[in-house]
């Protein structure tokens, strides 16, 4: 029987020979990454789509290496980065979206949950890594309390999925200078992606 290791290096031969044969350079600094996405998704097209700020990897890697915490906009990508390799570098990873009380609040001011959990996430993290692959609100709360100097993040994952400003955040992310961030471009990306790029950065 193959194992689950052998069935994983064979996926990624397949995936680097296919990138070789639709003539897809991907540079050697982001390739990990973008197969890593290529292999969770089984599309291609994240091989022309991924966007990364200069050093994004780099820094990313490190923080998480720091033990940075990492802040995701949805349990589903909460649920798919590996918190053993979080955790072993000090980490733990945060979704504030099923909280109660941020719920109530949302309601209250006629917002997204996705907008107060970024509010709560900037009040309680220093440094952190967010991974956001479900909601542009998100994305773009993120930015604006970037900009208001609330929050520093060591790196941004932006990669919603949609139709409904989901290309609109993703350009304003790319317009920040604040700190390095990592973004697929148009409609495509999910909480699987999101999770497929911490997970490629934990493991370098």
């Amino acid at each position: 029987m193959v194992g689950p290791e052998e069935i994983e290096r064979a996926s990624m031969e397949i995936i680097e020979r296919e990138l070789a044969e639709r003539g897809l350079d991907v540079p050697a600094e982001v390739l990990p990454v973008v197969a890593r996405v290529v292999h969770a998704t089984a599309d291609f097209d994240f091989a022309e789509t991924l966007t990364f700020s200069p050093g994004a990897v780099q820094v990313g890697q490190s923080a998480l290496e720091r033990g940075a915490v990492v802040v995701t906009d949805t349990q589903m990508a909460a649920a798919g980065v590996s918190k053993k390799h979080v955790a072993q570098n000090g980490g733990v990873v945060l979704c504030y979206m099923a909280n109660e009380d941020v719920a109530l609040e949302a309601q209250r001011r006629g917002v997204t949950r996705a907008v107060v959990s970024m509010e709560r996430a900037a009040a309680k993290t220093s440094g952190a890594v967010f991974a956001l692959g479900n909601a542009p609100t998100a994305l773009l709360r993120l930015c604006e309390l970037a900009t208001a100097g609330s929050v520093a993040p060591a790196l941004v994952i932006g990669v919603p999925v949609g139709f409904v400003n989901v290309v609109e955040s993703k350009e304003v992310l790319m317009k920040m200078n604040a700190f390095p961030w990592i973004v697929s471009r148009g409609r495509k990306g999910g909480s699987p992606v999101a999770a497929a790029i911490v997970n490629a950065l934990l493991r370098l």
